[in-house]
């Protein structure tokens, strides 16, 4: 089976980090987003992927110039200008010479799913599309999905208020597609595949969902983009992974963070709960916490930098400057 995996968005919500980086390239515990998800798929049979890119698309060709990442042959499909979701999965299928069943994916969602059972599910149904469902306490920013007792879809219902969510499951992100539904999206118009393509299926009874009740996280904000790196540290997705680069230089320090390679923490500082980009400096004395700290960036002697602050590549943060919950440089 072939996937489409949608990596062409601006990434706004991890600004300034994809100020000239697309978030699928940022670092999850050391390794580029987008290799986390190809493992993934390629774990699940996947031989090859094809990638719906609009935003800086050299990043993904210049990190994989063979065409292959994690085991997958690369399709590399470029839009030429901005088709929205259902526009993009149309354009990267067609690019890519797809014309049979076909996985779609959010390329910035990281998830254990069972993407063979999700499949099962799909043929058992007889669907024309298959979703992944996941349980959330608050549904108000996703795609809410209530489904039948057989597991069609009956309702695609896009970021309710809290309160008027029929059901707490929403889309995960991952499908299984017949080629079919290719035919139901414009090719001269953008077309939202939540707003207009889910709720055309929806309304003929051709869309299936299956509530994955594994791992998932959207890694798309500086919240959960830190959360998706700490998890691999702290075993909550099975397996622990190393965080401090083996090419990192700690002096003395505190460390209980994910380390890039080429960073130095000098004596005194501490960092916690944070992600230092490759080549990041943190000076002596400094305290860093639940943090991300971008590419070449500086942090002064006896800084504090906390509470979600985002340091951009190679900013300079002043001696014994104090940032909490800020963007540098900000917005505008």
């Amino acid at each position: 089976m072939q996937a489409v995996v949608l990596v062409g968005g601006l990434g706004t919500r991890l600004r300034p980090l994809t100020h000239t980086t697309p978030k699928q390239m940022l670092p999850v515990a050391n390794r580029p987003m987008i290799e986390r998800v190809l493992e993934h798929l390629a774990e699940h049979g996947v031989t090859r992927a094809v990638l719906a890119l609009a935003y800086r698309p050299d990043a993904f060709r210049d990190a994989y110039p063979s065409g292959h990442c994690a085991g997958i042959e690369l399709h590399y499909a470029v839009e030429p200008e901005p088709r929205d979701t259902a526009g993009a999965i149309r354009f990267a299928a067609l690019d890519a010479g797809i014309d049979e069943r076909f996985l779609v994916l959010n390329g910035d969602v990281l998830t254990d799913l069972d993407i063979g059972e999700l499949v099962a599910t799909h043929e058992r149904a007889g669907a024309e599309g298959t979703l992944a469902l996941h349980r959330v306490e608050d549904p108000s920013a996703f795609g809410v999905v209530p489904t039948d007792p057989d597991g069609r879809v009956t309702a695609f219902i896009e970021k309710p208020p809290r309160d008027a969510a029929p059901t707490d499951l929403i889309n995960a992100g991952t499908y299984v597609l017949e080629p079919s539904v290719l035919d139901r999206i414009a090719s001269d118009v953008p077309v939202n595949v939540e707003r207009v393509t889910f709720p055309a299926m929806v309304a003929d009874g051709t869309l299936f969902a299956m509530d994955g009740d594994v791992y998932w996280i959207d890694a798309g904000t500086p919240a959960t983009f830190l959360t998706a790196n700490l998890d691999l540290l702290n075993g909550r997705r099975g397996r622990v992974e190393p965080g401090v680069h083996p090419d990192a230089q700690v002096d003395g320090a505190v460390v209980e963070s994910v380390v890039g390679a080429g960073v130095h923490v000098a004596e005194g500082a501490i960092v916690s709960g944070s992600v230092l980009f490759h080549g990041a400096h943190i000076g002596p004395g400094a305290l860093v916490r639940d943090a991300i700290i971008g590419a070449g960036a500086h942090v002064g002697a006896g800084a504090l930098v906390d509470d979600g602050t985002v340091v951009g590549d190679a900013v300079v943060i002043p001696d014994d400057a104090q940032l909490s919950g800020v963007r540098i440089p900000e917005e505008g």
